[in-house]
């Protein structure tokens, strides 16, 4: 049994790292408390979905964009995952920096990053 497991994990590197990222992710937006490290944690999280249809997006089969019989065609991937993956960069990009942006007024307006401290200030107004 621990020998297919470590068969399939041979095999498919790319689904162990990702549950890692989403692990570490996930992880890091529960436990911490600093508003820079959480989102730091969404980052990781997202690039873990990010690689898991990066990996889900190879398939045995003939090439989507080839008509006909295509020889010689192992494993492929398909450019439709890859699109949606860019695409979501970008977003990931803009949710990172409007973020950081509030993360700043936030350690403006108050002085601190940690979010108890955030909500005794806060309620305390």
């Amino acid at each position: 049994m621990i020998d297919a497991a470590l068969d399939i994990l041979a095999s498919r590197y790319a689904y162990a790292l990702l549950f890692v990222l989403l692990g570490t992710g996930l992880y890091m937006v529960i436990a911490n408390e600093n508003l820079v490290k959480k989102l730091i944690g969404v980052n990781l999280f997202q690039s873990a979905i990010f690689l898991f249809f990066i990996a889900m997006a190879y398939v045995d089969g003939r090439a989507p964009i080839i008509e006909g019989k295509s020889h010689g065609v192992g494993e492929i991937a398909s450019p439709l995952p890859q699109v949606i993956v860019l695409t979501a960069i970008v977003v990931g990009i803009a949710l990172t920096a409007v973020g950081l942006a509030l993360i700043i007024r936030i350690y403006a307006e108050y002085g601190t990053l940690r979010e108890d401290t955030l909500r005794e200030v806060r309620a305390d107004e």
